[in-house]
């Protein structure tokens, strides 16, 4: 399964045509309408918040806002759960009808209930989170029960009509073996797969399981050995990210590529590091210090080789050195030899802790909206 040729068309044409102007362009806008969720993460750094952000959401009039703002040709919707927002149909059909790429992104644990409320499109991919086989993903959520739960949602939505792809986070002590065997049954069930490292959020409850690079090339050198260069199995990634993971390539972030407009505001400077949030698009684009972020210049981003941080970096490496791409698409990813080096970080600035700033500044705003709930937002503080 590979994406509609319409739509691969319309996003290179946007992307050749945005690398010939120059300058700083998004490829996915970042959507997270609502934080709150229905699972409760151990590596999640997006649900530790009082419960009086967590029950914010953005309008559907916002979400068109944001696209109309940053002009991406793609949208990923993630969260929190974004099916416990109850105008998500609407949002959803509101992006189609702007010819926008949508990747609604599920634990899946709603999907039966509400997947009658979406259309299939050329234009919508269910993005289904699973970390791996039962064992593995069962014990990411920490909940029993969810892979068969994903399983069977996968299942229902190819029945129906719809693109489908899952959505797989590796974490620190994930097996090989196990993970290729994952990728070997997501490929007889027709499934793509979007790979990627997990983030060390700097809240997540647990900090111990995130992998830093030097254990994630090697990780992802041992999986794509047993997948002929990774060519056996359908990745959404582009063909020089999986060879970044792999560590052939030396790349820098592209932290703008991948806005994020959350019930904050446009997060700064990226979707993984939270330093402040602005209320316009223009103004995280020409007001973030973007020399202040990345591997090497900041200690949050030393260990990140994350597919949101790192695919617009492949995306114009690929527009540079097309040979380059093709000639990896073909023969594979490879997964012995030297790897290329790395970036230095003995000069990155060390990490800032501006959460609680975040928050404060959060819950002051709504209780000057509603002042009739200071009183419970002052104890959820």
């Amino acid at each position: 399964m590979t994406l509609p040729l319409s739509q691969i068309a319309r996003i290179g044409a946007y992307t050749l045509s945005q690398h010939i102007k120059g300058g700083r362009y998004p490829l996915v806008l970042m959507l997270e309408p609502l934080l709150r969720c229905n699972l409760a993460c151990p590596g999640c750094g997006k649900i530790d918040y009082p419960d009086a952000i967590l029950n914010q959401r953005l309008s559907f009039e916002q979400c068109m806002e944001a696209i109309d703002d940053c002009g991406a040709p793609a949208v990923s919707i993630a969260g929190g759960e974004p099916l416990l927002h109850r105008d998500m149909p609407k949002i959803v059909q509101g992006y189609i009808a702007k010819k926008k790429f949508v990747i609604l992104c599920t634990n899946a644990l709603l999907l039966k209930k509400k997947i009658d409320d979406y259309k299939p499109s050329p234009f919508f991919t269910w993005s289904i989170h699973l970390d791996g086989d039962k064992g593995m993903h069962d014990h990411a959520v920490d909940q029993d029960g969810t892979y068969e739960v994903a399983i069977e949602a996968i299942e229902l939505a190819k029945a129906k009509g719809f693109r489908v792809q899952v959505n797989c986070t590796v974490f620190d002590g994930a097996s090989p073996d196990r993970l290729a065997a994952f990728f070997d049954e997501m490929e007889k069930r027709g499934v793509e797969i979007t790979i990627s490292p997990g983030y060390a959020y700097e809240r997540a409850a647990d900090q111990e399981h995130f992998l830093n690079r030097t254990r994630t090339k090697q990780f992802f050198r041992d999986v794509f050995s047993k997948g002929d260069g990774g060519k056996k199995w359908t990745f959404t990634n582009s063909p020089l990210f999986l060879d970044f993971l792999a560590g052939n390539q030396t790349y820098e972030c592209t932290p703008w590529s991948m806005p994020l407009r959350t019930v904050f505001g446009w997060q700064k400077p990226c979707y993984l590091v939270g330093e402040g949030y602005v209320q316009s698009f223009k103004e995280l684009m020409e007001g973030t210090n973007w020399d202040d972020y990345g591997v090497g210049k900041y200690e949050k981003c030393a260990n990140c080789m994350v597919h949101c941080g790192f695919e617009g970096t492949a995306a114009t490496d690929s527009i540079r050195h097309p040979l380059k791409m093709f000639a990896i698409g073909r023969k594979g990813v490879r997964t012995t030899g030297p790897m290329a080096p790395d970036i230095d970080l003995s000069k990155q600035r060390p990490a800032q802790d501006v959460h609680s700033s975040h928050v404060e500044r959060e819950l002051e705003i709504i209780r000057k909206a509603n002042p009739k709930a200071a009183k419970h937002v002052a104890n959820a503080a």
